[in-house]
């Protein structure tokens, strides 16, 4: 629920409601494309009275990116079905939040959901795990990436949304979920797994006795930037020397807050721009700029990016790759280019999650529904899936990432004698 209280105020300006509100301070949001199972089922629109629904009307008719130029007598006049047929006209990530829904986000965006700790994604009908956070309930019962999920407490989910299947485990409560998987040489496997309040650790990181670190980062919160900086000093303090490289690791990353994206970013930039937005009204259209001041002075960066990264981690790439600060590795990203942000309704505890802007790279490029080319291409079987030295080793071994380390080597080297000598 959320502890302040918005009142709409619809005679006001599209400037003014948001300059009062704060753009940002909406939690801007470059929402998870790959949904996790602590996501709820859409929220029927039938229950609204008309004074919500005149609410949700004008905030589509003032901010949506498009402008669907509405009639009049439908902004001021809606009812319930006319809303949910509005609904199918906008892009998939704009939708009303119940409150359950609110609370999820925000939490999240704070590093934490109630849930199994899994995220999919669906192919032909298909529920895949992508991804199990560590630590969690889904890992620690031995759910595996790539396990095919096909029933939810006995009942078969080929065919069902992800919204359908996260309803089912919801449902169970506080009981445990039995979940079915499909695994290699179609192995069918049970699990039963309670869900539980799981703290998600964004960053993990690794060093290499070269002097490279990689630094995986899973997805964008209002910590990420704690998280980066805390362990880059880390690595810093154990190498005793400056890092020689860096690898940062966006596969399978989803996305999160732009914030958290313009954050890491600023780290290792010393100027240019990281991303800006564009949108239909003053407040949309922003471009954020780096501050003076590379973590790592200079030191290669090389990123990884597979076909999930998305959102806020293309941001993360597209702002170091256009600004010559980094080379790509992987393959083309997913091709997320849009802007929610959440705008509170009524007393505050419901929201609309509207597409506000699309955001362009430093270079102008929209890469909504393209993504980002990498500047080399590696089939993802082609890296450790686990072993972060062995991911170090193989980007190390790259002509041109070994190229870029080259010339820092002669001088991280001196720098570690003289540490000796000392």
């Amino acid at each position: 629920m959320l502890n302040t209280t918005y009142s709409y105020k619809a005679h006001l300006s599209p400037a003014k409601f948001f300059t009062q509100l704060s753009f940002l301070l909406l939690v801007s949001l470059l929402c998870l494309i790959l949904q996790s199972f602590q996501a709820v089922a859409k929220p029927s629109l039938q229950s609204l009275e008309h004074q919500q629904l005149n609410e949700i009307l004008f905030n589509i008719h003032t901010y949506y990116v498009d402008d669907l130029k509405l009639q009049n007598t439908f902004v001021t006049q809606p009812d319930n079905l006319q809303v949910e047929a509005l609904f199918e006209r906008l892009d998939p990530y704009s939708k009303y939040l119940d409150e359950t829904e609110l609370d999820a986000i925000f939490s999240s965006t704070n590093g934490r959901y109630t849930g199994l700790g899994i995220e999919v994604k669906v192919e032909d009908g298909r529920v895949y795990i992508v991804n199990t956070i560590n630590n969690s309930p889904a890992a620690l019962a031995g759910l595996q990436v790539n396990d095919e999920v096909i029933a939810i407490n006995q009942q078969p989910i080929l065919d069902k949304s992800i919204e359908e299947v996260a309803k089912l485990i919801r449902q169970s409560g506080q009981s445990a979920v039995d979940v079915a998987v499909k695994r290699e040489k179609d192995t069918e496997l049970n699990f039963s797994i309670k869900r539980q309040q799981i703290n998600l650790q964004s960053v993990h990181g690794h060093l290499a006795n070269t002097g490279v670190a990689l630094i995986s980062i899973n997805s964008f919160n209002n910590h990420t930037l704690h998280d980066v900086a805390r362990e880059l000093a880390k690595m810093q303090v154990t190498n005793s020397f400056p890092l020689s490289g860096l690898i940062i690791d966006l596969r399978d990353n989803p996305g999160g807050t732009l914030q958290g994206a313009i954050e890491v970013a600023d780290l290792f930039l010393d100027n240019g721009t990281i991303v800006s937005t564009k949108g239909r009204f003053n407040e949309a259209n922003q471009k954020y700029k780096a501050h003076k001041g590379d973590i790592l002075s200079g030191a290669p960066i090389a990123v990884l990016i597979n076909e999930n990264s998305a959102s806020a981690a293309e941001i993360l790439a597209a702002a170091l790759r256009d600004n010559q600060r980094a080379v790509l590795i992987g393959e083309t990203s997913f091709g997320k280019g849009s802007v929610q942000s959440l705008i509170p309704l009524g007393n505050g505890n419901t929201a609309l999650k509207l597409t506000t802007a699309r955001y362009y790279t430093p270079a102008g490029q929209s890469i909504d529904g393209k993504g980002i080319t990498p500047d080399v291409s590696i089939n993802q079987t082609m890296l450790s899936e686990i072993d972060q030295g062995v991911i170090i080793k193989n980007i190390q071994e790259l002509a041109l990432f070994s190229s870029l380390l080259d010339g820092q080597d002669k001088k991280q080297l001196t720098a570690k004698q003289l540490f000796i000598m000392q």
